[in-house]
């Protein structure tokens, strides 16, 4: 490729794509308790499943910082235009981190080429923009007409969330323990999306998990009508017969081109949880 594409661990990227595109990944930081891991570096999804079970708090999360960016682009090529793809900036210092990086090397190294973009999406939404990059590098679009289609991109892509439980969001102090118990009593289920700056936000609460699957699949005809050449990406965490058999109502419901399935990492499943799901997709 004539761009080298990077993103963190806030990307969530089935494996097909991974190494159509050869992303660079600079993961996270997760925390259980005095134990520190980078995210696909030293915990795999299968560890972080089974320490998930066994804490009683939440881990907590941390970005890369500036010098792990910064090595991350001093190792490629300094010929090849690097375009990195941040999680939102609207849920963390990430992207203010990567930018910091970009400007410490171009110090050093005026003629580099390095452009920090903030997607205002997470998970499977920026998968979503890796494929919308490799498809306009196939189709020849050198570094600053890709630079300029992925930042208006950013603005009409839609990331959709429906959680089957609350009890991450009340562990994790996002959600009171009292409305947290209400909710549960009486089996309310959230609907989720990431608002015009890239925060995450509750667009409905829905009683019944049926009731919440139905409307999850039914709200991303109100985001789209035009489903020509459409890619929907979709990510769950440790619920996968869940999250194809839903996949498969969106496909039957709609026309899209193609889809992506894969498991959620550590930063969107730790606030999702157990069979959280999202899906992205470009809106009209």
């Amino acid at each position: 490729m004539t761009v080298q594409l990077m993103t963190d661990g806030g990307a969530d990227i089935p494996e097909s794509l991974r190494e159509a595109i050869n992303v660079v990944e600079v993961p996270l930081y997760l925390n259980f308790n005095d134990e520190q891991y980078q995210t696909g570096v030293t915990i795999d999804l299968k560890t972080f499943r089974k320490k998930m079970k066994e804490s009683e708090e939440l881990p907590r999360s941390s970005a890369p910082s500036p010098n792990d960016f910064y090595v991350a682009y001093k190792a490629v090529d300094p010929n090849m235009p690097i375009v990195m793809l941040s999680l939102s900036k609207g849920l963390s210092v990430t992207y203010e981190n990567a930018v910091l990086a970009k400007d410490m090397l171009l110090e050093e190294e005026p003629d580099r080429k390095i452009e920090v973009i903030n997607t205002k999406t997470a998970s499977c939404g920026i998968a979503l923009l890796l494929d919308e990059a490799k498809s306009k590098l196939d189709e020849g679009y050198d570094y600053k007409q890709l630079v300029s289609h992925l930042r208006k991109r950013t603005e009409n892509i839609s990331t959709l969330f429906v959680l089957k439980t609350l009890e991450n969001l009340v562990r994790g102090g996002r959600l009171d323990k009292v409305k947290g118990t209400i909710a549960k009593t009486l089996n309310i289920k959230l609907l989720m999306k990431a608002s015009q700056e890239g925060k995450i936000e509750v667009a409905e609460k829905v009683r019944g998990d049926k009731k919440s699957i139905r409307r999850f699949v039914d709200q991303i005809g109100e985001y789209t009508g035009n489903f020509d050449g459409k890619i929907i990406s979709m990510t769950h965490f440790d619920a996968e017969d869940r999250a194809k058999k839903v996949l498969g109502e969106i496909k039957a419901k709609y026309p899209f081109k193609d889809s992506y399935l894969t498991e959620m990492g550590p930063l969107i499943a730790t606030y999702a949880g157990e069979g959280g799901m999202v899906i992205a997709f470009f809106n009209d």
